[in-house]
């Protein structure tokens, strides 16, 4: 199997963010849900489009799709909060692959560039062993960075 270079990820992954753009049903660009900034009470993720969003990325490596967990997203969920209020990662919960964290990017698209752009992350996101995924946000305002983010694969 053929393996793209990082720039050559990038350039694809890019060119899929540009055909989503293109195809949005809010006049252009991302969904709200992926650039809207996080760092609000009210800001909500849409956790569909962010897992899409891997997903795209996973193809260019040729790995079949994640499908959303909603008991990842809300163990997801628990350990954000939590990450949030103490500054300190858990470890991956029990029966699950990985887990990856970020802070202080607001926005779903900061954070997965973020991601992406990490060998480390990128392998995770990239796994052929993994099927599920789940993924969260937690916006902590008197916190270090503000939002903290998790994503759990399986």
């Amino acid at each position: 199997m053929m393996r793209f270079t990082t720039l050559a990820r990038f350039v694809v992954v890019a060119g899929m963010a540009a055909v989503l753009a293109a195809c949005s049903s809010t006049g252009g660009g991302l969904s709200p849900g992926l650039t809207e900034r996080m760092d609000s009470g009210t800001a909500q993720l849409n956790t569909g489009d962010a897992i899409g969003i891997i997903n795209s990325y996973r193809s260019t490596v040729g790995v079949t799709p994640l499908i959303e967990d909603p008991a990842l997203s809300a163990q997801a969920a628990t350990i954000a909060a939590n990450y949030a209020r103490t500054g300190r990662q858990a470890a991956k919960p029990e029966g699950t692959s990985e887990i990856r964290y970020s802070a202080g990017y607001s926005t779903f698209a900061e954070t997965f560039s973020g991601w992406r752009n990490s060998n480390q992350q990128s392998l995770v996101m990239s796994g052929s062993s993994v099927t599920r995924a789940g993924i969260a946000v937690v916006y902590e305002e008197n916190s270090p960075y503000g939002v903290y983010w998790v994503v759990i694969v399986a």
